[in-house]
């Protein structure tokens, strides 16, 4: 079900905030509606390195209830959003990669995103996932990589999370302060692919939703 609502959040949220970045400046624009659709769910796992038991959801899972994400302001390649499902505010922002490659070169895959969400309720804080865009392989690990330290991601369908949470908040402030964001992941056909975000614009964002979030 879950796939369901981050492909209407794609093709909603992301048509408004990630297809207009390029004309985007730093300064906040007006907020703008955006389709009903889906938006960060509860942390899959406490702060250990173990697998979750329940199955993780994405950022578009959390929006219920006729809830819709707004934009509240794009920060070079990151739209920063915010939702209220059942009355309790979530935020997140998100962007796609600047650049994609697979090996073998060209295998067809859906769109990858990147997503950092704030669940005050919850008491989650900057908690990173990615939609990688096709389906990984069972049990494998991908990795990610930024400022120069390599972070372990567990996967689940077509998602990665951080496998040690208690090392989130250490590999957010790394991607607040470098040039890229770089996930490797296997498919469950055996094609490696590299995608490559760029973080301008995520310090921005991650304060505009740390901003909104305390409201």
């Amino acid at each position: 079900m879950w796939r369901v609502l981050i492909l209407a959040l794609m093709t909603g949220v992301i048509a408004v905030g990630i297809t207009d970045s390029a004309r985007a400046q730093t300064a906040q624009p007006a907020p703008k509606a955006a389709p009903k659709a889906a938006a960060p769910a509860a942390n899959p796992a406490a702060k250990t390195v173990a697998k979750p038991e329940s199955k993780p959801v994405t950022p578009a899972a959390a929006v219920a209830g006729g809830a819709e994400p707004t934009l509240i302001g794009q920060f070079g390649t990151w739209g920063a959003y915010s939702a209220t499902p059942n009355g309790k505010k979530v935020c997140f922002a998100l962007a796609k990669p600047s650049s994609s490659k697979t090996n073998p070169p060209n295998r067809p895959r859906d769109p990858a995103y990147a997503f950092v969400s704030t669940r005050p309720a919850e008491k989650v804080n900057n908690e990173v996932s990615v939609m990688i865009g096709y389906a990984l392989k069972p049990g494998s690990e991908s990795s990610v990589e930024v400022g120069g330290a390599a972070f372990a991601m567990y996967t689940q369908g077509d998602g990665l999370w951080i496998k040690n949470a208690a090392e989130e908040e250490r590999m957010v402030e790394a991607m607040r302060k470098s040039a890229d964001l770089v996930v490797k992941g296997v498919s469950a056909k055996g094609t490696e692919t590299t995608d490559t975000f760029s973080l301008k614009g995520l310090a921005q964002a991650l304060d505009r939703i740390a901003q909104d979030c305390r409201r």
